[in-house]
């Protein structure tokens, strides 16, 4: 950032997202932008931008982006696909832990002056299977992980050679998702938000879950059907439950509040220093190039604008 401020005019507000009418007036004459995922970088928007060269994503989700319409402008889009999956993938470590030994729910029990030991009684994962739904970066570093700590790995996704070098790598067996959820002790969710992939994990999903089996979600909240996700947790069928992403973010009080099986983070798997550090010098690095003529590393969909 102090490049770019030594380079260019920049305006930074954490909070320009929230008001669209005075993006839409900046974006008349910027060259580039920089956003995360609450801004939304549509068609009407982009029809506004004439100076703009370049969209940089901090993050890997591009679902706020219309990639299309920005290519169709000549625009260059660009994100950060690795820079932050190391995050990502401990948190998710993390979340299957805490939601294995009750960690979150014997530290507030403690924490009120009670010592209930058995209630706390939490199991094993070592042995146990873990499903993982997609199996790009995030979704394999993560079997790697789980491999290491003794689980045995199931993953689904259609666009997955069975025989790819990840695959191997962390010894998964590609299955369908059925056949997945049926068989997983826990299931990890590192899809993105698409038409295909919206409520995906719906009523029927979870029921076809292994009875008192667990479910992570740090990828999208949209992939979710929060009330059918209740009544899996609530009717018992489901042992417990640990979300990163929302339908909705923030979201509003309910009952996933309410339950101690339910682990609740704020959209933070890509947050640490080290990966945000990266993040940020890697879009920086690409707005940097576009603005001087030269080549995005990790565009979208080209590297130059057009």
């Amino acid at each position: 950032m102090d490049q770019l401020r030594r380079d260019f005019d920049v305006i930074f507000d954490p909070g320009l997202w929230s008001d669209p009418d005075r993006l839409a007036r900046e974006i008349v004459s910027a060259l580039a932008l920089i956003v995360r995922n609450q801004t939304q970088v549509k068609a009407p928007l982009i029809k506004l931008a004439e100076n703009l060269k370049i969209v940089a994503r901090a993050g890997v989700g591009l679902d706020n982006i219309d990639v299309p319409a920005a290519s169709e402008a000549g625009i260059v889009v660009a994100y950060t696909p690795d820079e932050n999956s190391v995050a990502v993938v401990e948190l998710t470590i993390g979340l299957i832990l805490a939601l294995a030994r009750k960690i979150v729910a014997a530290d507030r029990d403690t924490r009120s002056g009670n010592w209930h030991r058995k209630a706390m009684t939490g199991t094993e994962i070592r042995g146990k299977t873990l499903g993982v739904v997609g199996f790009g970066r995030i979704g394999s570093l993560t079997a790697v992980a789980a491999r290491g700590l003794g689980m045995q790995i199931l993953a689904y996704d259609p666009y997955v050679d069975p025989g790819a070098e990840h695959v191997i790598r962390a010894g998964a067996k590609i299955v369908e998702l059925k056949a997945l959820l049926e068989r997983s002790d826990m299931v990890s969710c590192h899809l993105p938000a698409t038409d295909q992939t919206r409520g995906l994990f719906n009523a029927e999903r979870f029921r076809q879950m292994k009875p008192a089996s667990f479910f992570v979600n740090v990828a999208r909240g949209e992939i979710v059907d929060e009330a059918a996700l209740i009544d899996a947790l609530q009717s018992g069928h489901l042992a417990g439950a640990a979300l990163d992403v929302r339908q909705s973010e923030p979201p509003s009080h309910g009952p996933l509040n309410e339950m101690d099986q339910v682990i609740l983070t704020p959209h933070v798997g890509g947050f640490t220093k080290e990966a945000q550090d990266r993040v940020v010098a890697a879009v920086c690095r690409d707005v940097l190039a576009v603005l001087d003529g030269k080549p995005a590393r990790n565009a979208v969909n080209f590297s130059s604008p057009r």
